[in-house]
């Protein structure tokens, strides 16, 4: 059984999805930086000094005893109020629209340097095949 198992990962595929995987997620986390740390600031100035991170609705009640800010998210959810954090999603979509468009680019810039598929073999013309079919009925009584 560990005879197999070495043949397993030892295949080229698991090693590559491997590397694919790792390196995804140390992608993942530059993407996140970018939107949380660049990005979102920079929409947050354009916008008026909005902070989405901070965006939210509270659903639940907030506890007699939570001496907090109210405006602060964070602190909120460290003191379990239901809240609708709709700032962290409008981050989370940004985030997949910058990885998901660097990845196109990178499949587009993969493909155009990929060699172009060989053409199929050419194969017989429909007149070829026509006249095979028709030599073919004429044979049979």
């Amino acid at each position: 059984m560990l005879s197999e198992f070495k043949a397993f990962i030892a295949r080229g595929n698991v090693l590559d999805l491997a590397v694919g995987v790792i390196i995804g997620a140390a992608f993942g986390k530059i993407v996140t930086s970018l939107t949380e740390d660049i990005i979102m600031p920079v929409i947050g100035k354009v916008t008026g000094g909005m902070d989405f991170t901070n965006k939210f609705l509270i659903l639940g009640d907030v506890p007699a005893t939570y001496k907090g800010s109210l405006e602060s998210y964070a602190d909120l959810k460290k003191a379990g109020v239901a809240m609708l954090g709709y700032g962290s999603f409008v981050t989370a979509i940004i985030n997949f629209l910058i990885m998901a468009f660097v990845i196109f680019l990178i499949v587009r810039q993969a493909n155009k340097m990929m060699p172009p598929p060989a053409a199929a073999p050419a194969g017989p013309s429909e007149v070829e095949l026509l006249a095979e079919i028709r030599d073919e009925l004429k044979r049979r009584p």
